[in-house]
């Protein structure tokens, strides 16, 4: 691993997840990560975009939670198998992070239609197509059209969803749910553990859909362990996780 910088904080910002709280990131940029140092990142909260590392450190605010599904137990819910049978005629393929120019316009569609945001073309490359460490996209088609990508890390324990974007036009498939479900099987495929979601912050409704995969576990930031849904950490005695705790380097 290159590390080209060390972990600092982020200015405070308005939360985009909670109304009413201050949002505060801390951050690194690296590159050149193998498998295992990625998924050392990722099992202790971290997250990326690009080669900016981050992980929340909201002053008096631990809301936003890592959750991962440990795919060899998981089972999907009826609405999820409903899902599956809708996208049945959805092709699906996992390869190596390649760039077209398709994936760029659905990015910008999909960045414009949902969230309202006009996105660039360096901001693309930069965020999903300069990545630093072992990745994947899927590719979700119909009959040659492509009406989904998802971008994956993939560590040495698990694949990690870094982003997904849609055709809106093909809402009413519940792409999302499908990809998830398609990416937990894609995991379980290749022999690994851990799927990891991102984060998922109670009260925040566009959230909410991560903790509908069942089990799943919640990485609890006072003590660096990952915790099975509504089971109580061990060590109730607050703190705050130090960004590299545990760190021994690279091999």
């Amino acid at each position: 691993m290159i590390l080209y910088s060390q972990p600092e904080f982020s200015p405070p910002a308005p939360c985009p997840y909670l109304p009413g709280r201050t949002m505060v990131y801390s951050f690194f940029f690296a590159d050149s990560l193998n498998a295992d140092e990625l998924s050392w990142f990722l099992s202790r909260g971290w997250r990326k975009f690009g080669h900016y590392f981050f992980r929340p450190a909201c002053p008096d605010c631990r809301a936003c939670t890592p959750l991962r599904i440990p795919v060899q137990r998981f089972q999907p819910s009826r609405g999820q198998k409903r899902v599956l049978r809708r996208c049945s005629h959805v092709g699906v393929s996992f390869a190596p992070v390649r760039y077209e120019k398709e994936l760029f316009d659905l990015y910008h569609v999909h960045s414009k239609v949902r969230f309202g945001q006009e996105s660039t073309f360096d901001e693309f490359i930069a965020n999903l197509h300069s990545s630093p460490c072992p990745n994947l996209l899927a590719r979700y088609e119909d009959d040659g059209r492509l009406l989904g990508a998802g971008y994956l890390d993939l560590g040495s324990d698990g694949l990690s969803s870094v982003y997904f974007v849609f055709d809106p036009a093909a809402s009413s498939l519940s792409p999302g749910i499908f990809s998830v479900l398609r990416e937990i099987e894609e995991t379980k495929k290749r022999g690994l553990a851990h799927y990891y979601l991102g984060y998922v912050v109670p009260g925040c409704e566009r959230m909410a859909y991560k903790a509908g995969f069942h089990p799943h576990q919640l990485f609890c930031w006072e003590d660096g362990l990952w915790y099975e849904d509504g089971e109580e950490p061990k060590s109730p005695t607050p703190g705050v996780l130090h960004p590299f705790s545990g760190w021994t380097g690279p091999n």
